[in-house]
């Protein structure tokens, strides 16, 4: 196997075990949803590897934590953060590590495409299963004012880290 393979899939088991700790410490410690401490482990993880490692990693992180702690719930939570993650790891990867988007700006867009693809995937859940779940606009209001601390967060930590572990060369 190839050095750059090796440190891909390594890269790719460390992330997804932050993705399955990261939310257990959070919730322990109080509201995990406000905080989206899945969400970052997944966004570095786009920064840090190529577009189908990435992608792998935030669709098995959400599914790997609902399997082995019940978090997300299988139905009818799991699909649309199955769908909200894998574009987040997606966009980042493509926008910083191939379009070589600045970090800030990749991160923003990123996040917006994740939570337009997390009403859309809303809106499907809702027309064409049983779940029941908000209207996609007011589901997507909610996640966003209920996630504003987990937001900044993300703001605030994600860019110095990816730049951190680039100078390093560590990604």
């Amino acid at each position: 196997m190839h050095k750059s393979t090796i440190k891909q899939i390594t890269l790719a088991g460390l992330f997804i075990a932050i993705g399955l700790i990261l939310p257990m410490a959070f919730h322990v410690l109080g509201p995990g949803t406000t905080f989206l401490p899945m969400h970052i482990p997944v966004l570095i993880a786009g920064f840090s590897l190529g577009l189908p490692m990435a992608i792998l990693v935030g669709v098995l992180t959400p599914v790997l934590s609902s399997l082995l702690t019940g978090m997300p719930l299988i139905f009818p939570v799991l699909p649309f953060m199955v769908l909200e993650l894998g574009t987040y790891a997606a966009g980042t990867s493509l926008l910083y590590r191939t379009f070589k988007w600045n970090v800030y700006v990749s991160l923003i867009v990123t996040m917006i495409l994740g939570r337009i693809m997390a009403m859309a995937a809303v809106w499907a859940l809702v027309n064409y299963t049983t779940a029941k779940l908000p209207n996609p606009f007011i589901f997507i209001t909610g996640a966003v004012t209920v996630g504003i601390p987990g937001i900044v967060i993300q703001l605030l930590l994600i860019p110095p880290i990816v730049i951190l572990l680039r100078k390093r060369n560590l990604i």
